[in-house]
C-alpha cells in the first residue's frame, strides 16, 4: 500500500484499510471493488470537532475498557434483525462474549426487552408483523430504560422502508447507524442527495456530514454513518474511526452485525457516543487482523470471529485509530 496525494493506491495482496463497512448491506454484495492499482480517495486527517475535553477524548481512545466490561458482564442483547444478519450477527456477539437473542414475534418481544441489557432493530427484511413487534419493542425498551439501536437498512429505497425507519426514529434511539445513504434519507434529504442503490450507499460519509448532525439533534441521539471513515456525532461532537479493512465489504451482514456489537457496548457503556465509537474500534481492529490470515472472503468470515475472540484489550487499546 502505498500513499499519494489526497489518495491511497492498493498495489499489491490484501492490505488493511478503513473503507465502508456497510456498503454491503442483507442480501448484498459489496457497492465497489478495489481493483490492483486503483486509487480510493482519503479523506484527510483531522482533529475531533465540537466540545471535548481531554478526559473524554482518552475515554474515547479505550475501547478496551468496553471490550473487558462486555467479556465480564455478557449482557443479554435482543436483536430483532433481519434474515441474512441473523447467523452471523449471533456469532458475532458469542465470539466477543455477549449473549444474543434473536426474537421478532410481537407476541415475545415485550418479555424479551424486559429480560434484555439493550435492543437492537434492523429494518432490514421488514413485514407489517416485524413492525408491528419493532414499535412495541421500542416502546417498552422506552419504559424500562433499555438502550437500544435503531439500523435503518435502505430507508430511502422504499417508501415502505422510509416510513418505518422514519417513525422508529422518532421513539427515541440511543443511537442511529447506517450508511451515508441511509442517514440522509432519514434525515430528509431527497433522493438526489442521500442517493443510494437499494440498501448500498452511492454518496461518501463525510458529504453527509451536516445531515447526520440534524438527525442527531432532531432526534436527540448519537448518529453513526459508515464509510471509508466511520462517523460519529451527537449534533455538536463529531469522532472521525478510522479501523478497519475492505474484505469487512465483502462479506455480507457484517454491517448489521456491527450493530448487533454496538448493541453489547451500550449495554455495559451508558454514553452512546463512547459506546458507538469503542463498536466500531472492536470490529475495524478484529477486521485488520483477520485480514492478515485471510486467504478472501469466505476465509475471512471465519477469521472475523476468531479475531473477535481472541482480541486482547490492551492491544486494542494500542490499535485505535480515531480523530
Amino acid at each position: 500500500m502505498r500513499r499519494g496525494l489526497g489518495c491511497l493506491v492498493i498495489t499489491t495482496g490484501l492490505r488493511s484499510y478503513p473503507l465502508n463497512l456497510i456498503w454491503i448491506m442483507p442480501a448484498q454484495g459489496a457497492c465497489g471493488f478495489l481493483a490492483e492499482g486503483c486509487p480510493v480517495p482519503v479523506t484527510p486527517y483531522s482533529q475531533p470537532e465540537g466540545p471535548m475535553s481531554e478526559a473524554l477524548l482518552e475515554t474515547l481512545r479505550n475501547p478496551g475498557t468496553t471490550l473487558s466490561a462486555i467479556r465480564a458482564q455478557a449482557p443479554l442483547v435482543h436483536n430483532i434483525t433481519n434474515f441474512v444478519a441473523m447467523d452471523l450477527a449471533a456469532n458475532l456477539l458469542l465470539a466477543v462474549g455477549a449473549s444474543p437473542a434473536m426474537a421478532h414475534a410481537e407476541q415475545e418481544v415485550e418479555e424479551f426487552v424486559a429480560l434484555a441489557n439493550a435492543l437492537t432493530i434492523n429494518t432490514g427484511t421488514f413485514t407489517n408483523e416485524w413492525m408491528a413487534s419493532a414499535v412495541a419493542a421500542a416502546r417498552n425498551a422506552a419504559s424500562a430504560g433499555t438502550p437500544w439501536v435503531l439500523d435503518p437498512v435502505g430507508c430511502g429505497a422504499t417508501r415502505f422502508r422510509h416510513q418505518n425507519a422514519t417513525r422508529l426514529a422518532q421513539m427515541r434511539p440511543s443511537i442511529i447507524r447506517g450508511n451515508a445513504s441511509e442517514i440522509a434519507a432519514l434525515a430528509g434529504s431527497n433522493a438526489a442527495e442521500s442517493g443510494g442503490k437499494g440498501v448500498d450507499a452511492t454518496v461518501a460519509a463525510e458529504a453527509v456530514v451536516e445531515q447526520a448532525r440534524r438527525l442527531a439533534q432532531s432526534s436527540e441521539t448519537v448518529v453513526v454513518v459508515t464509510g471509508e471513515v466511520d462517523l460519529v456525532t451527537d449534533g455538536v461532537r463529531l469522532i472521525r474511526v478510522r479501523n478497519g479493512h475492505v474484505l469487512l465489504t465483502r462479506v455480507t451482514a457484517t454491517g448489521c452485525a456491527l450493530t448487533a456489537l454496538t448493541g453489547a457496548a451500550l449495554a455495559v457503556c451508558p454514553d452512546p457516543m463512547r459506546a458507538a465509537v469503542h463498536a466500531l474500534v472492536i470490529l475495524g481492529v478484529a477486521g485488520e487482523r483477520a485480514a492478515a490470515a485471510a486467504q478472501g472472503p469466505g476465509s475471512f468470515r471465519m477469521q472475523l470471529l476468531d479475531a473477535l475472540y481472541n482480541l486482547d484489550a490492551h492491544e486494542l487499546d494500542r490499535e485505535v485509530r480515531i480523530s
